[in-house]
């Protein structure tokens, strides 16, 4: 009865996140960008898809992966051994970033990289930098000093790399930050960091997503050296004539085998782990073992649905509604449109979740998971509107990324610590598999529409 009235909220929370990106999205249909029947079937059932995966992926996540990630960072801190605890750090790094949803969408959409080649290169990036995370940890060494040093490099990177390949770097670190990612290495750093007695574990447990996203920039940057990208045509989504209910769900229900497959490969590596250290160390017992294996069943369920909805009727709506935009006569609309969308979506984002919870569980209540969830949206609001500007006029990426990491940097030296690790874990988390499904599509398709160069 509990576990069903925990359900029950998460799928409040979720329908409350969902529906009004999907709102939105329905009256631009309506209004600006007809749309046939069968792309408006898919969208409505994706909507109630999202709905019921996000609902079971955060009831999972908070039985299951959070649980061991938590136990799993506390019980290497105590073995006290530096070179266990960055080597499993390191394939942790790689296992669960390869398999990651949103990378695997982002290297779909990048023609002129083999997508065995990007994916492989973004997993040793997360894996290097998540071991300086837990040395980071395991040290106190300053999270401010950090990003000041690792981000001046990137830009020193970014201005010898081919310009082809910029942007998709910097994707690449916001992608690799879902909704696997996020809830195993945040709760594996809160346990690394409980270890430690000091005013400062709690701060520092935070900053990890934001480190690891720095990673992938600094791989495919260097990646950028051997491929040199030319103008590329990304693939088309497309959802074929429907006409009825009954062939809509059957277009979806033929789409999730695929996503079962895929979902199951991500989790593997992590319940193997789990299962390694269960076996060992014998930690949980009885009704917990088994609460942690129920949560690992609705994460699984949760994330195929989820993702199933996204891709199958959020992705086609996204490059058509931006296409059609762009195309018309006010395509200035498309600045206003992706601001609003940008507002609502990161709502939607199962990472955003997970982030909010844990910060407002770790500050006790003092940083409230509405305040964070209104702050992000605010900003991605503000970001997507400038993504919307730098389609229509070709502006330099680079008049975009310096200001902004110059600013934020900057306001790291009149913040309290733990507000730092925070501000940069949430750009990371703020990029998942909504964004990647939707308003990277979205962006692709007036892109394509006005002529312009799509990496």
């Amino acid at each position: 009865m509990y576990r069903r009235q925990e359900l029950l909220e998460k799928l409040k929370e979720a329908a409350a996140s969902v529906l009004p990106i999907s709102l939105i999205v329905l009256a631009i249909c309506f209004v600006l960008v007809p749309v046939d029947t069968g792309l408006m079937l898919s969208f409505v059932l994706a909507t109630a898809l999202l709905i019921l995966g996000m609902g079971l992926f955060t009831l999972g996540a908070e039985m299951s992966m959070s649980k061991i990630g938590n136990y799993i960072g506390a019980k290497l801190t105590k073995s006290r051994k530096l070179w266990l605890i960055l080597v499993v750090s390191f394939l942790l790094g790689v296992a669960i970033t390869v398999a990651e949803p949103d990378l695997q969408v982002l290297a779909a959409n990048v023609p002129e990289i083999d997508k065995t080649v990007l994916i492989l290169t973004v997993s040793v990036g997360v894996g290097i930098f998540l071991m300086l995370c837990m040395v980071r940890i395991l040290f106190g060494i300053s999270l401010r000093l950090l990003l000041i040093v690792f981000y001046a490099l990137v830009f020193l990177a970014a201005f010898l790399s081919d310009q082809g390949i910029l942007a998709v770097a910097f994707d690449s670190g916001g992608v690799t930050t879902g909704p696997i990612t996020v809830p195993f290495i945040m709760a594996l750093g809160i346990g690394i960091a409980s270890t430690r007695s000091d005013k400062n574990s709690a701060s520092d447990s935070f900053g990890l997503v934001s480190l690891c996203s720095i990673g992938p920039i600094l791989s495919v940057l260097l990646l950028g050296s051997i491929y040199r990208p030319d103008q590329a045509v990304p693939h088309t989504a497309s959802v074929p004539d429907l006409s009825t209910t009954l062939e809509a769900a059957q277009y979806f229900w033929a789409s999730l085998p695929a996503y079962f497959r895929d979902v199951a490969v991500a989790l593997l590596p992590i319940a193997g782990l789990f299962l390694v250290f269960q076996a060992v160390t014998r930690r949980f017992k009885g009704n917990e073992l088994l609460r942690i294996g129920l949560g690992f069943v609705y994460t699984y369920l949760g994330l195929v649905l989820f993702l199933c909805g996204v891709n199958v009727g959020f992705m086609p709506a996204g490059q058509l509604i931006g296409a059609t935009v762009a195309s018309g006569s006010n395509r200035w609309l498309l600045i206003p449109i992706g601001m609003v969308i940008g507002y609502y979506i990161v709502k939607a984002e199962p990472a955003v979740a997970v982030l909010t919870k844990q910060v407002e569980e770790v500050s006790n209540g003092s940083i409230s998971h509405k305040a964070m969830g209104h702050a992000l949206s605010i900003g991605v609001c503000v970001s997507v509107g400038l993504a919307m500007l730098r389609v229509l006029t070709g502006l330099n990426i680079f008049w975009l990324l310096i200001p902004g990491y110059a600013i934020s940097l900057g306001l790291t030296f009149f913040v309290p610590p733990i507000f730092t690790g925070i501000a940069f874990d949430s750009g990371g988390v703020a990029s998942g598999p909504m964004t990647a499904t939707f308003l990277l599509p979205f962006a692709q398709g007036a892109c394509l529409a006005l002529g312009g160069d799509v990496m």
